[in-house]
């Protein structure tokens, strides 16, 4: 399975990102370990991992600790190593959502094409409230990763946009 880990982080100065290799990690403490290194200073530690263009996992440290963990989809534990390494262990139910915020289906606005465009499939898992106070609600990841057509990168990009570091992560992606 091939995969695409960008960390991004945050200090006084602004946003820079980086491209992080998972090769060899053993558990998510040796991946956070990882983050940490690409900043130690880093006030907001972002690294978004998108793999096979079907499964997005977003970890999160603010100065390097309180490690939490969001991912699109529970199956990515069954589908990889590194899926099992980086979501195996969050719970089945998505956090950070009070009881009427559940997800709901977006429709396109077209009255003759009434189908959602989340996919039902999906299982996301960990903290979706992980960027709120950066200007992505919980409601707003999830939505993101349920649209139907939208590919890991896509929301990645829709994410770092908002943060204002979407140019260094797609430098990156062009390396």
């Amino acid at each position: 399975m091939s995969y695409f880990a960008a960390a991004v982080v945050r200090d006084d100065s602004g946003w820079t990102a980086a491209e992080v290799s998972l090769r060899g990690a053993t558990d998510i403490d040796e991946v956070a370990d990882r983050l940490r290194d690409v900043d130690q200073e880093a006030d907001v530690s972002l690294l978004f991992v998108e793999a096979d263009d079907a499964y997005l996992v977003i970890l999160r440290l603010d100065e390097g600790e309180d490690l939490r963990v969001f991912g699109s989809d529970s199956a990515y534990a069954e589908e990889s190593r590194l899926g099992q390494l980086l979501v195996g262990d969050l719970k089945t139910s998505v956090t950070g959502l009070d009881g009427d915020d559940e997800p709901r289906p977006v429709t396109s606005g077209d009255e003759e094409s009434e189908q959602p465009a989340v996919d039902p499939e999906a299982d996301p898992v960990g903290d979706a409230d992980l960027l709120a106070n950066l200007g992505i609600s919980a409601q707003k990841l999830l939505t993101l990763c349920g649209t139907e057509g939208m590919l890991p990168a896509d929301v990645t990009s829709e994410i770092c946009e908002v943060l204002g570091c979407a140019d260094e992560v797609e430098e990156l992606r062009e390396v």
